[in-house]
């Protein structure tokens, strides 16, 4: 595909200020290749459509299902099948770092170049199909691999794939949803995220027989959903000239945004990286601690997972329709992000001390309320502080370190604290995950530009 040194075109044909998109002040900036036209102020841009809402949550949706089923379910059940009960920790944690950490690389690199991109198909529509079907490769890799360095390799694969279409899917709310909707559009597509954990514990749990078809329909329904939103979004290529030529300084440049210059910034990025070490302690080892913790084995487990995220996903949308109502009518987003931390917070607090599955099932649904709240405002909290709307892609792709850096790091640290007291010490590690959510609440109370 072909890469601009351009500044890329809005999405619609009418021009749009810059600083509105971003959710400042209206501007009187115009473009250089239109007429010039009267600025729309942010709060009477054209709303988006429904469909084109419907399609961004349909793919968010099948993008989650292709990567979150492996991450929740279906890789801790592979490793188990391939190693040792007694080593299979530690393989989990060394794939899910690996992949992790190419998904922390990836994500801005291809956010970068899809905001150069100059193909007749979009900047955003190639990233978007060709990103998911690199992920299905990778799925199969790890289907039917019979060692664990397959098993890291078909990984990675699928991590850089489907974050080549998650680096696209991202830049679609700054990109192409007014601000007067960004929150309540957010918590929509957030509870989509809650509905493809549902839906990847339901296939574990269907095709638990067949381990191939438990990765690979997952996989399959991905590309279908990121292709529907292919066909329906107005994408159109980068023009060529204003981007500096995609170079060793500018692969480097994806990974940064100067936290001097941009305080608010790097002020979201720390709380979204500190939130999410704490969600990663439940997503990475919820299997492990229903099997080692509650006593269940490998055919019931995927069982229990399902119900409990069924529980989870209920409060998730509660949180999610709640907190984007109540920010956008507000116009605050931080008390929101503070409120939702801290409950996650606490719900992490009880998983440490859960000692059945019903009080089990109860953390989980307090962690769904917070995490719901936590979706709905945090997207329309970083498109307010992105740098550049013309680089949303790349700037959204460093947010999504904050993201994605968890997932690695988490695995890395956890056997240390499951090590305290002689072993399987899960209480010290979601202890862990429910200080750092508290640090992450408190670390965007020092954004300024947001109330």
């Amino acid at each position: 595909m072909a890469l601009s040194h351009d500044a890329p075109l809005g999405e619609s044909p009418a021009p749009t200020p810059e600083s509105a998109r971003a959710g400042g002040p209206p501007s009187t900036a115009v473009t250089p290749v239109a007429p010039v036209t009267p600025v729309t102020p942010a709060d009477a841009s054209p709303k988006a459509s429904p469909k084109l809402i419907l399609a961004l949550a349909f793919a968010q949706f099948g993008a989650y299902l292709a990567v979150l089923t492996p991450v929740m379910v279906t890789l801790a059940l592979r490793v188990s099948q391939i190693v040792p009960e007694a080593d299979r920790g530690t393989a989990l944690g060394q794939v899910l770092s690996v992949g992790a950490l190419l998904a922390m690389l990836g994500n801005p690199v291809f956010g970068a170049l899809s905001d150069r991109t100059t193909s007749r198909f979009g900047r955003r529509r190639p990233w978007l199909v060709g990103g998911m079907a690199a992920g299905l490769v990778g799925l199969l890799g790890v289907a039917l691999g019979g060692s664990v360095p397959v098993l890291m390799a078909g990984w990675a694969v699928a991590q850089l794939g489907i974050n080549a279409t998650l680096a696209a899917l991202t830049s679609c709310v700054p990109d192409l949803i007014p601000p007067q909707q960004q929150a309540r559009v957010s918590g929509f597509i957030g509870i989509t995220t809650s509905l493809a954990m549902i839906g990847g514990s339901v296939l574990a749990q269907v095709f638990s027989g067949s381990m191939a078809l438990a990765f690979l329909v997952p996989g399959v329904i991905g590309l279908a959903a990121v292709g529907c939103l292919a066909v329906v979004i107005k994408d159109r290529p980068a023009r060529a000239g204003a981007f500096e030529p995609y170079g060793v300084r500018e692969f480097l440049r994806s990974f940064w945004v100067n936290p001097r210059r941009h305080p608010d910034f790097a002020w979201n990025f720390a709380g979204r990286f500190l939130v999410f070490t704490g969600a990663s302690c439940v997503t990475s080892y919820q299997v492990y601690f229903l099997m080692d913790r509650l006593g269940y084995d490998d055919t019931a487990v995927t069982g229990k997972v399902l119900v409990g995220t069924l529980a989870m996903v209920v409060s998730i949308a509660a949180g999610s329709l709640l907190g984007g109502q109540l920010s956008d009518r507000s116009g605050r987003r931080k008390p929101y992000v503070l409120g939702s931390s801290l409950v996650m917070a606490v719900s992490l607090a009880m998983i440490a001390t859960a000692q059945s599955f019903g009080m089990y099932v109860a953390a989980l649904v307090v962690f769904g309320f917070g995490e719901g709240l936590y979706l709905s405002v945090d997207m329309a909290l970083a498109a307010a502080v992105l740098p550049n709307p013309e680089e949303s892609a790349k700037d959204m792709g460093v947010l999504n370190i904050g993201n994605a850096l968890p997932q690695s790091l988490v695995p890395i640290v956890a056997p240390a604290f499951l090590a305290i007291g002689g072993g399987g010490n899960y209480g010290a590690l979601f202890l862990f995950g429910a200080v750092a959510a508290v640090l992450g609440a408190l670390a965007v109370q020092f954004i300024r530009s947001v109330k």
